[in-house]
């Protein structure tokens, strides 16, 4: 099929990744099910409320990155090399702030939450947490996200094809990791 892929071809790109989506997918739960991560949550007011916010932003925000690298790709704008040009930068540094003001955002939005159902909750101890998780998320799915999309693309992938499960999959894994990070490291400095 010129210039279109086939159905086959898009399958055999896309089902490695879904599979190891899978595993990673259950790898999360694992953690989210885990002693430390139950007493994490018991022990921040809220922490459960924003979970599915949080985890849902990231792919969001690093799969529009993940799209607008692979249009820049596929209109020969962006070459799949390291070397930081304008586009590149602005994309990467968009998808920074874009994840961090989310996180912050959902953090505010889960304390308002917390009080008008007459819950407790400190107002800076969510904002800390989720600066800490959206920090660490940002810096590994940006790195992971476009060495992925740069080293597929070199290897004949279609990054269209791989980057939807490889954003949700780091978002899910790392993005519930981080969390107990935030709780670990915000509950250490107060």
């Amino acid at each position: 099929m010129d210039g279109h892929e086939s159905a086959r071809e898009i399958y055999r790109q896309a089902l490695p990744v879904v599979l190891v989506s899978l595993v990673a997918g259950l790898f999360a739960g694992t953690i989210l099910g885990s002693e430390t991560m139950r007493s994490g949550i018991e022990s921040v007011p809220g922490i459960l409320l924003l979970l599915p916010a949080f985890l849902a932003t990231r792919g969001g925000v690093y799969g529009s990155l993940g799209a607008r690298l692979s249009t820049g790709l596929h209109q020969g704008v962006i070459e799949p090399t390291f070397a930081l040009d304008r586009r590149l930068t602005n994309a990467i540094v968009a998808s920074f702030i874009n994840g961090m003001t989310v996180s912050v955002f959902i953090a505010v939005i889960t304390y308002l939450t917390l009080v008008i159902l007459g819950g407790r909750g400190s107002l800076l101890e969510l904002v800390g947490i989720m600066l800490v998780a959206g920090f660490l998320s940002a810096a590994l799915m940006l790195s992971v996200l476009i060495t992925v999309i740069f080293v597929g693309y070199r290897r004949g992938l279609n990054p269209d094809n791989v980057i939807g499960p490889v954003v949700t999959t780091l978002g899910d894994v790392f993005g519930v990791f981080f969390l107990l990070v935030g709780i670990y490291v915000v509950g250490v400095i107060t």
